[in-house]
């Protein structure tokens, strides 16, 4: 064999038949995946005799806007949306500034009452308030019907908190050695060094914390009376008990009823769909790094 020629290592049979089986279930996989979500867009664009007698499918029938005209040409809407926008920047914010210091806290073995703070993390997921002392303490503080009460009850995910610990304890801990003999304090070190370095898991906590911000309805519901600080969520969970009611939007009210539900569904789904792919190779690799021990 002539020196520096590449040497080919043919698969064995098994090892082909794997590849084979193993591509055929993701394609499966996939297709089972995307079915619901290409039906409820179908649906959103159909006309309402068809979604009643069950004939759409993937390609939308009778073709229709009737619905979207209708909520997007109401100036609450456009309200409500801007109030969800705000709400999920600014909880991300804090939620992110929150978690990260207080992961990076933890994460250090040396740290008095570590284990104390780390329990008191796991302690709140399986035990909470519920729902009447939450509220009444919300209540106490004066944040109802403000943005407060929507971003500050949850703004730590015990979970989200948990990953990145055991990531900042993986983090090379000669390179904080090097930048402490260079001159940086705790905090330089944590802004300078570890954050830069730590992308992958950041980009995949601001995709959870965004996510969650967003579709949540419920704190709203609770702690706000006034429809102009709803959510778009909230806006969209009354347009559909107002479909299910028969109570019209427009002067079609068939026509909206069918297919109320699938528009809901699009339009509240519709951004964090856009914002996926720009973090999505981040979004596996920031998951397994902080939960894989080294």
């Amino acid at each position: 064999m002539a020196s520096g020629t590449p040497t080919l290592i043919k698969d064995s049979r098994s090892y082909t038949v794997f590849r084979w089986f193993n591509g055929i279930a993701l394609i499966i996989i996939c297709c089972v995946t995307l079915y619901p979500f290409v039906n409820v867009v179908a649906q959103a664009f159909s006309a309402e005799v068809y979604i009643t007698r069950g004939e759409v499918n993937l390609v939308p029938r009778g073709f229709n806007v009737t619905t979207f005209e209708a909520v997007m040409g109401d100036d609450m809407f456009w309200r409500n949306y801007l109030n969800t926008v705000i709400y999920t920047v600014v909880g991300t914010l804090i939620s992110m500034a929150l978690t990260t210091t207080f992961a990076y806290a933890i994460s250090k073995r040396y740290l008095k009452g570590r284990q104390f703070f780390i329990g008191v993390a796991i302690f709140t997921m399986i035990f909470n308030g519920g729902i009447i002392p939450n509220y009444l303490l919300v209540d106490s503080l004066g944040m109802r019907n403000t943005l407060w009460a929507i971003v500050l009850p949850n703004a730590i995910s015990a979970f989200n908190l948990l990953v990145m610990k055991t990531f900042f304890e993986n983090f090379s801990q000669d390179l904080e050695e090097a930048a402490h003999i260079d001159g940086l304090t705790t905090y330089g070190v944590f802004l300078r060094i570890v954050l830069p370095l730590s992308k992958a898991v950041l980009a995949t906590m601001i995709l959870f914390y965004a996510v969650f911000y967003w579709n949540q309805w419920f704190p709203a519901f609770l702690y706000m009376d006034r429809a102009e600080l709803y959510p778009v969520t909230m806006y969209l969970r009354n347009l559909m008990a107002a479909a299910t009611s028969t109570e019209a939007l427009g002067s079609d009210t068939a026509q909206i009823n069918a297919n109320v539900q699938a528009v809901t569904m699009v339009l509240t789904m519709l951004p964090i769909v856009c914002l996926y792919p720009f973090i999505q190779k981040y979004f596996v690799s920031g998951v397994m790094l902080g939960a894989v021990k080294q």
